[in-house]
This record gives structure tokens, C-alpha cells and sequence, in this order.
């Protein structure tokens, strides 16, 4: 990253903003680390959420294939914040209305780190931890962005622990066939190699403040993020008061991990907290399921299950949906259209 300092004024709907960028440093990063809560999604270049238009000024495009690009109207100055660098002083028209993050908000950040502990649950599904440089503040169900030396972009992964204050995450990844990195991790043990993380992102985020039920719906490795919120509870004593209807689902018993965790926690927090394991494909036997007395299992897609599991219990609920996108695009549909949801009662992290 560059030494240089550039100024950046941003024009929203309601008011403009103006802060510093160091050089190199993406325009979204910057927005964020000023306080500044610019609009984005997976800060990673592929959904588009971030789009604005630059109005003067010249920046740098760091990743010019990025799929997010599809939302942009060609030859029109339209750009992702969260893929371009100033190259100069720049304005910058964002399309949404934008505000000052709350004065107690985690700020993003950059920091290094090494991953320090690297372990399989499945054949395609690893729990790796990453030590960093500096202390770490994070809200339950965010996420980071981590670019591995050699590798160019970053990747996003939701933290699975949850710590006030921490020099330490852990991370959980599912290996993709065609996923440069997850094949280089999954290679051969990714111990003692250097990160660069950015980070914290993400706004489906937890208080024990909250003074609702929860709903959480997870797909495969979507559970990483609802697995934060649990731990965020659970020391809280939240479910002494609420409600919580957990519901993970996989494609069948092989592709379970983490049951050992929720039986632990289910447990722990006792009948105010359900834990339901969906399997959409395959059986589940008796002797599976009495391995785990504390959890509950069901056959079908995880949103009907989820459907038919939480038919009447709606009232006064905060929904939290992870996984992929399908999976929670389905949930969303079926909460919205079906069970007369309020949408501003849902957060999601959708995983493209």
C-alpha cells in the first residue's frame, strides 16, 4: 500500500461526506475505517452492491473482471467502491443514502496475520484459525475479507468464535473445485503461511440488546457465522430470556460437522434454545441421531424444514440466514411471501 494520502468527497442522497484515503487502499475500506457507512454486501467484487459513479478525479481499478461489473452501465463512470483506489482527489456519487456508523461500530481495518491451526471436519471442510498482528474487534456474524500470499484477491470468510477483543479467528472453509484458494488450502497444510486480512464487514449482525426471539437458517458453511452469534449469546445468557430456533442444513449425515459444538451449546443454554440438522439427501439412521441427544433432525431442504418447524413461533422474531445464496434467497421468499415476515426483521449473508 501506497504512502501517499488522497482526498475523497462523497455525494449520497441525503448529504456529502469527505475523508482520506491512504494510497492504494480501496474506496470502500477507506469510507468504512472514517466511519463512514458506505453501501456494500460482499465486499469482494462480485454482487454490485457497492456501485457508484465517479464524478471527477481518477482511480484505479483493481480488479477489472470482477462479476459485480455486470451491474455497471458501460461507459457511464460507474464503478465498485470496494474494487477501485483514488488515484488523485476524487467525487463519487452513491446512489443510496449513506450515514455516520454508530459511534460504538467496530471500524474495518487492515492487519497481517498467520494461519496457526489448520483442521478437516469432512474431506471438503476445514476449521483453520488466523493469528494477527493487532488486536481485533468484531460483532457477532460478521465477516473478513483474506487474501493468502501468491494469491491474488481476497476471499470472504465469516469468523466462527466470537471475543470482544481478539488477536485470534477462526474461519471455516468449504473446498470449491474450481476455487484457486480453497485447492491450495486444501493441498497441503496451509500452517504457518501469511494472510492479509481486512475486516470486519458485514451487517447481519447480534446484541444481546436485541430483546427478540432469534431464527437463524443455515446452509453447509453458512453455520460459521450463526456459530458466532450462539457463542455471543451463550455468554450473554440470552436464551435465560429468548428464544432461539437454530436450523442447519447439509446435503447428507456424511457432510455434518460442528454437532458436537451445537449439542454443547444446546446444553448449556437449555429448552429455550432448538437446534434442528436438516439432511436433504440420504437417511438418517437411529443410531446417528442418538449420538447427539441434544439436537433434533429433520429430512428436506433446510428452509422447509425450518417452515414446518416454526409454524405459530413468528412472534416478535430476529431472523439471521447464511449460506448459499439459493439456499437463502428460498428462506427469504417463504419468510416474506408465506409467513407474513417483516423484511427489516431479516438480516442475511448470502454467499456468492
Amino acid at each position: 500500500m501506497g504512502s501517499d494520502i488522497m482526498n475523497l468527497k462523497i455525494h449520497a442522497k441525503n448529504k456529502s461526506y469527505e475523508f482520506q484515503a491512504l494510497g492504494g487502499q480501496n474506496i470502500l475500506l477507506a469510507g468504512l475505517s472514517n466511519g463512514i457507512d458506505l453501501p456494500y454486501a460482499c465486499a469482494t467484487g462480485t454482487c454490485g452492491t457497492c456501485k457508484a459513479k465517479l464524478i471527477s478525479g481518477e482511480v484505479k481499478d483493481n480488479w477489472p473482471d470482477a462479476l459485480g461489473k455486470s451491474k455497471l452501465k458501460a461507459d457511464s463512470g460507474e464503478l465498485l467502491l470496494c474494487q477501485c483506489s483514488a488515484l488523485s482527489e476524487c467525487e463519487i456519487e452513491v446512489p443510496d443514502f449513506v450515514y455516520q456508523q454508530d459511534p460504538g461500530s467496530c471500524r474495518t481495518d487492515s492487519y497481517q496475520g498467520t494461519i496457526s491451526q489448520w483442521r478437516k471436519l469432512t474431506p471438503d471442510v476445514a476449521v483453520w484459525t488466523v493469528d494477527l498482528d493487532d488486536m481485533f474487534s468484531f460483532d457477532a456474524g460478521q465477516f473478513a475479507l483474506i487474501r493468502l500470499s501468491g494469491i491474488e484477491g481476497f476471499r470472504a470468510y465469516s469468523m466462527v468464535n466470537f471475543d470482544a477483543q481478539t488477536q485470534s479467528l477462526t474461519f471455516l472453509t468449504k473446498r470449491k473445485l474450481d476455487g484457486e484458494l480453497t485447492n491450495i488450502l486444501f493441498s497441503e497444510s496451509p500452517v504457518g503461511k501469511t494472510v492479509q486480512l481486512l475486516g470486519p464487514f458485514g451487517r447481519a449482525v447480534f446484541s444481546p440488546h436485541l430483546k427478540k426471539n432469534i431464527l437463524c437458517i443455515a446452509g453447509g458453511s453458512g453455520i460459521a457465522g450463526i456459530l458466532s452469534i450462539l457463542s455471543r449469546a451463550a455468554q450473554e445468557g440470552f436464551f435465560k430470556q429468548y428464544k432461539g430456533d437454530i436450523f442447519f442444513g447439509v446435503r447428507t449425515m456424511q457432510d455434518t460437522f460442528f454437532l458436537d459444538e451445537l449439542s454443547q451449546l444446546q446444553s448449556s443454554c437449555g429448552s429455550n434454545l432448538r437446534i434442528v440438522v436438516g439432511i436433504s439427501e440420504g437417511d438418517i439412521t437411529e443410531n446417528e441421531m442418538s449420538q447427539f441427544p441434544a439436537l433434533l433432525f429433520d429430512k428436506g431442504y433446510i428452509h422447509e424444514i425450518a417452515a414446518k418447524h416454526m409454524e405459530g413461533r413468528y412472534k416478535n422474531v430476529q431472523a439471521y440466514l447464511a449460506g448459499p445464496t439459493v439456499a437463502v434467497d428460498a428462506a427469504i421468499r417463504h419468510l416474506v411471501i408465506e409467513a407474513k415476515f417483516d423484511p427489516k426483521s431479516i438480516a442475511y449473508d448470502k454467499f456468492s
